[in-house]
C-alpha cells in the first residue's frame, strides 16, 4: 500500500481567451519567456510534445549560472484547451486544468510535492510560475 501524497492546489485567472492560454502554456517559445519562479532565474531551454504519452523538458537555470536542473516527465492526458495530466520524472503527479470564464480563463493546478521543501515554500513557488504565466500571457 502506498501512502497519498500531499496535494498542493493553487490558481489564477488569465485575463485571455482558452485559445490563447493554451498557446502560451504549451508552446516552447512562450515557456522560455514565463516560466521562472522570480526575476534571477529563467528557462533558456524547452521542450513539449504535448500529447498523450509526450515528454516534457524545461531546463531551469539561476541566472549567475550558480545552479540549474531539468523539469521534466511524461504527459498522462492531454485534452487541448481543457486539461493536462503529467507524471513528473520523480513520479510525482499533477493536473492543470483550463476553464474558460467569459473571455478569461481561469488555469488551475494541482500537484503532489515532494518531500524536500516544505509544502509552503512548493506552494509559493509554483505560485509565482503561476502568475509569471498570467502577467506574460495578459501582456502579449
Amino acid at each position: 500500500m502506498t501512502t497519498p501524497k500531499n496535494l498542493i492546489t493553487i490558481e489564477t485567472t488569465v485575463n485571455a481567451p482558452i485559445e490563447k492560454v493554451w498557446q502560451y502554456w504549451v508552446s516552447p517559445e512562450h515557456i522560455t519567456k514565463w516560466y521562472n519562479a522570480s526575476d534571477d532565474w529563467h528557462t533558456p531551454k524547452a521542450e513539449n510534445d504535448i500529447k498523450t504519452g509526450g515528454k516534457f523538458i524545461f531546463r531551469m537555470e539561476a541566472k549567475d549560472k550558480s545552479f540549474g536542473f531539468d523539469f521534466s516527465g511524461i504527459y498522462t492526458d492531454v485534452k487541448t484547451n481543457e486539461r493536462i495530466a503529467l507524471t513528473m520524472d520523480d513520479d510525482r503527479k499533477a493536473t492543470i486544468i483550463f476553464t474558460k470564464t467569459g473571455n478569461s480563463t481561469t488555469v488551475t493546478e494541482a500537484f503532489e510535492a515532494e518531500t524536500t521543501n516544505s509544502a509552503e515554500l512548493q506552494k509559493t513557488g509554483w505560485q509565482s510560475i503561476l502568475d509569471n504565466f498570467k502577467k506574460y500571457t495578459e501582456s502579449n
